[in-house]
């Protein structure tokens, strides 16, 4: 968990100094680090649906970040502040999927902002610069999934729009 925070972080929003930029391999440390909260997080809210993060969880999670980093059809940006990466995004282009019932369109796989920059704007620049590179490949939507108990994630998503058009559902077969 990080600790450090920006004394500029006490004050508004618009004070603090946010810069959303493209992930780089200098930046897999802590998307790691993140992605493996991210995993801890969708498992605390449903231990049988979600992946136990694991052993390894932050080196394997910072890897496959790593490895879309140079893929045309996805997007890892990461937010900057004070030189500390305070979160990040991970989108992509989906093809059409009859199994979903979707044609192409771009997909919000992952955001998450570090606890201490949470409230700073950092989440909604990351969904609108993830929203922005979608858009600038001609994706006509964008398709997120976000976990049932992660409402203060939903209401990010809310403000900007986004609507409710699915709800998963899990039975767990070997209870």
């Amino acid at each position: 968990m990080l600790r450090w925070v920006s004394p500029r972080l006490a004050m508004s929003s618009l004070d603090v100094a946010i810069t959303i930029r493209p992930a780089e391999p200098r930046d897999l440390a802590a998307l790691g680090r993140m992605g493996a909260a991210l995993m801890r997080t969708h498992y605390a809210f449903d231990r049988q649906r979600f992946l136990a993060p694991g052993d390894g969880a932050e080196a394997g999670y910072g890897e496959f970040l790593g490895s879309q980093l140079d893929d045309a059809d996805s997007a890892v940006m990461v937010a900057e502040v004070d030189g500390v990466v305070a979160g990040y995004v991970y989108a992509g282009i989906e093809p059409l999927s009859w199994k979903e019932l979707r044609d192409e369109a771009g997909f919000v796989h992952d955001l998450l902002v570090e606890e201490a920059f949470r409230h700073s704007g950092a989440g909604q620049q990351l969904l609108d610069a993830a929203i922005a590179w979608l858009k600038q490949r001609g994706m006509p939507r964008v398709v997120l999934w976000s976990a049932a108990g992660n409402t203060g994630a939903q209401r990010l998503f809310d403000r900007r729009g986004f609507r409710s058009t699915m709800v998963e559902m899990t039975l767990e077969l070997n209870a």
